[in-house]
């Protein structure tokens, strides 16, 4: 018996302990945007995308600096090879060396030319370029898409709190209608019609707690925040659409120079045009040189290690020239792929521009009609509610059906989900239009 309360209260301590590593986080748009680029799982590893290509900068970089490596072998040999001599005409069969044999040597060696080389060093750098420009391309699109997560979040809590509200006024007004037909001045169709709605508003209410759980969980992937943790978003709805709906933006001049898919497709062009130089340049000679520094020693005991054993030294200079001739058009036809390469690199900036330029457009108009729709909704949904008032009066005083007055309520829940949407439309696509004007 005592075992099982240990149990129970390690289990329980265990528990406790888990619990408290439970964080509750809280954000605003601003900072659940900036957490989310510097925590999101992408993001985390397009700086690591940028740390290698520093480490392969260095790499490149080491190829035509001075190496040192070191050696040692040792050799046993235990049938010493017979060599055959003559001597006066007469062959005489002759064993030279030693059974044992060991060699120790440092060898420093320096490339003094290689076109292939000095091509590889600007490689690297454009690399380099590439993952930074990458890195920053991933942060706009981690702030478009949290923009657009976050509101969806709000929205599925806004949906939530509405649909509840229009729940209890329906209950309310529908055990009204039930005592006013239990009276016999309205007909039991009109208390069937307001069921049916009931049962919608619950049907309604269910989705919109469903979508606000998935919703939280993928603003919590986003933000790099683990999904059984805590988060609470301190910003609202319809502020955030007032905040976004300044037309100010429109009036800013694009450049398409400025975006980071111009310059990632600018890097791009210039890695095909050193790949190009890279081919050409095989056609190149290469210069190295090598020094050895070294010692050997022989006998025919293993006496290698002794303090008396004697050693000979030696050391070398060598330096070696390598002239390409001839390779069959093999370079030439990787020169020539290389060139189309090139071309093609510089058809897809070309295709970059101009598409940027749509894409611009294309945000620009879509921002403007979002206002607009934004605008409309909130008028809508204000003649919406206007309606589903009369109705209501005029229902409980009977000088309206059943119908009317359920239609009058569709029409408001309709107007009051375009109002929502409308506002989480002016947050992302001015999200998505201030990704275009980000200055790289």
């Amino acid at each position: 018996m005592k075992n099982w309360h240990r149990l129970l209260l390690t289990v329980f301590f265990l528990g406790q302990g888990y619990a408290q590593e439970k964080m509750n986080y809280s954000f605003s748009l601003n900072q659940a945007v900036d957490y989310a680029t510097k925590n999101n799982y992408t993001a985390i590893n397009a700086t690591r995308d940028i740390e290698m290509a520093q480490k392969k900068k260095w790499e490149t970089t080491t190829i035509g600096l001075p190496q040192i490596s070191a050696n040692v072998g040792y050799q046993n040999n235990f049938k010493i090879a017979t060599s055959v001599i003559s001597f006066n005409g007469v062959p005489t069969a002759l064993r030279f060396g030693q059974y044992n044999a060991m060699d120790a040597k440092l060898t420093l060696s320096q490339l003094i030319f290689d076109g292939s080389y000095l091509v590889g060093l600007e490689s690297a750098k454009t690399y380099l370029k590439i993952s930074q420009d990458a890195k920053v391309k991933t942060a706009q699109e981690i702030r478009e898409i949290t923009t657009k997560a976050y509101g969806d979040v709000l929205l599925a809590q806004e949906s939530i709190m509405i649909v509840e509200r229009n729940k209890v006024i329906l209950e309310k007004t529908l055990n009204d209608t039930k005592q006013i037909y239990k009276n016999g001045f309205v007909e039991e169709e009109s208390v069937e019609r307001l069921q049916i709605t009931l049962s919608e508003i619950n049907s309604s209410l269910d989705y919109a707690k469903r979508m606000e759980v998935i919703a939280t969980n993928m603003l919590k992937l986003l933000m790099g925040i683990e999904i059984d943790q805590t988060i609470q978003l301190t910003d609202k709805l319809d502020v955030l659409a007032s905040q976004n709906i300044d037309l100010a933006i429109l009036s800013q001049t694009f450049d398409t120079k400025n975006s980071v898919d111009y310059q990632i497709n600018t890097n791009l062009v210039e890695a095909n045009r050193l790949l190009l130089k890279l081919e050409k340049s095989k056609a190149l000679p290469s210069l190295g040189a090598q020094v050895n520094f070294g010692a050997n020693t022989f006998d025919n005991s293993f006496t290698m290690f002794n303090a008396n054993q004697k050693w000979y030294d030696y050391s070398t200079l060598s330096i070696g020239l390598n002239i390409p001739l001839f390779s069959s058009l093999g370079r030439q036809a990787k020169t020539h792929q290389a060139k189309i390469a090139f071309e093609q690199a510089k058809t897809r900036l070309a295709e970059t521009e101009q598409k940027l330029k749509l894409q611009y457009q294309k945000a620009k108009s879509d921002f403007e009609y979002s206002v607009a729709q934004y605008g409309n909704a909130k008028n809508t949904l204000l003649l919406s509610e206007r309606i589903e008032n009369k109705q209501s009066v005029k229902f409980k005083e009977g000088l309206s059906t059943s119908f009317e007055f359920t239609e009058a309520q569709r029409q408001l829940y309709t107007s009051q989900q375009a109002y929502l949407q409308s506002m989480v439309e002016v947050i992302t696509k001015r999200a998505a239009l201030e990704k275009l004007l980000f200055k790289n």
